[in-house]
C-alpha cells in the first residue's frame, strides 16, 4: 500500500524513480480507509533529503499513511527554501490541537550546545510533552534521542573525544519484542554523532530499557512506556550515500572526524560505500509501524490519551 503525502512533495517523484509506490492526496482522497497519520519533526539541515530517506522507509508497509511536516516556529532553516518549508511544513502551534498515530523527531547538528542552550530548546520540550499525549508511539532520532532521554529521564549526554562516525554492528538485547521481529541475531546501523548517551546513567532509571547496544558504539536503542518513546541514537533512515557526503563536508575542515569506520569497500573511500543496514532499517519501521502503532493505535484517533 502507498504513503499519502503532499501534493508534489518532491519526494514524490523521486521515489517513483525508485519504483516506489506513493500517492498524492489528490488520489488517496478516492479511497475509503482510515490511513495512519504520521507527523514528521524535521530539524536535519537538508530537510528535502532527510524526507526522502524516511519516506523511503515509511513506504515499505501494507498500510496507508498520510505524512505531515512539522517545523518549530523558534527554529528558521537556512538550508532549504522558504517556499519549501510554506508549502509542505506547518508550526506546531498549528498542529498540536490534533492527535496523530506516529511521530518521528530527527536529530539536528547541535550536539555542541547544551540540551537548554539550543534555541528552540523551548519549543521542542512542549512538543515532547504534546507527543506523549498526542500521539500513540514516538520515534526519537540520534539528537532527539538524547534530547528526549535528558528531558523525560534527566539522563545527561556526554561529549566524544572523536566523533562516532562509521557503521557499527548492534545487538539486540530483547530479541522476542516486536520491534525486532524477523531480525538476525546482530544488525548494522550507521552512527553520526559526537556526544553519547551511556548504559551507566540509563540503568538508574527502572522506566528505560535498553534494547539494543554495540560493543564498539555502545547503547543504540532506547525503549519507554511500553514502545510509546522509542530512542535510537543511531541513523537507519541514511540512505547509501549519506556518511560518504558528510565526510566529503568535514574532510580536512574538522581535527575530530575521521573517516567512517567499516563503510566503504575496503574501508577505500575512493570505493562506494558498502551497504550493510538497509534490510534491517526497513524491517525496523516496518515492526514500528505495524506493531507499535497500527496494533495500538485507537481507531477513532480522539481517543488517543
Amino acid at each position: 500500500m502507498p504513503l499519502r503525502l503532499p501534493d508534489k512533495l518532491p519526494a514524490i517523484e523521486l521515489l517513483k524513480q525508485e519504483n516506489i509506490f506513493v500517492m498524492d492526496n489528490s488520489r488517496a482522497t478516492s479511497q475509503d480507509i482510515r490511513p495512519l497519520r504520521i507527523v514528521i519533526l524535521n530539524l536535519m539541515p537538508l530537510k528535502i533529503t532527510t524526507e526522502t530517506d524516511l519516506v523511503r522507509l515509511l513506504s515499505n508497509t501494507p498500510l496507508q499513511m498520510e505524512i505531515y511536516f512539522m517545523k518549530l516556529k523558534s527554529h528558521t532553516s537556512k538550508n532549504t527554501p522558504i517556499e519549501h518549508m510554506m508549502l509542505f511544513y506547518k508550526d506546531f502551534d498549528v498542529l498540536k490541537n490534533e492527535k496523530f498515530d506516529g511521530m518521528i523527531i530527527t536529530g539536528a547538528p547541535i550536539e555542541h550546545l547544551e540540551f537548554e542552550d539550543v534555541g528552540y530548546w523551548d519549543e521542542i520540550t512542549r512538543v515532547f510533552e504534546w507527543a506523549d499525549t498526542h500521539v500513540t508511539s514516538t520515534m526519537y532520532i540520534c539528537w532527539a534521542a538524547q534530547a528526549g532521554l535528558y528531558y523525560h529521564y534527566g539522563v545527561p549526554k556526554h561529549q566524544l573525544p572523536k566523533k562516532k562516525f562509521g557503521v557499527f554492528r548492534q545487538f539486540p538485547l530483547t530479541p522476542q519484542i516486536p520491534l525486532f521481529r524477523g531480525f538476525d541475531d546482530s544488525f548494522n546501523m550507521p552512527h553520526s554523532r559526537h556526544t553519547e548517551v551511556r548504559r551507566e546513567d540509563i540503568v538508574k532509571h527502572p522506566e528505560l530499557n535498553i534494547i539494543a547496544e554495540s560493543p564498539e558504539s555502545g547503547v543504540s536503542m532506547v525503549m519507554a512506556r511500553g514502545g510509546r518513546q522509542i530512542f535510537v541514537t543511531g541513523h537507519m533512515e541514511y540512505s547509501p550515500y549519506t556518511l560518504d557526503s558528510e565526510y566529503r563536508r568535514d574532510m580536512g575542515k574538522r581535527d575530530d572526524v575521521e573517516m567512517p569506520k567499516n563503510y566503504y569497500i575496503g574501508d577505500d573511500p575512493s570505493q562506494k560505500p558498502h551497504v550493510t543496514w538497509r534490510a534491517h532499517a526497513n524491517l525496523l519501521f516496518s515492526n514500528w509501524i505495524n506493531y507499535y502503532i497500527y496494533q495500538e493505535t485507537p481507531y477513532n484517533i480522539e481517543e488517543i490519551e
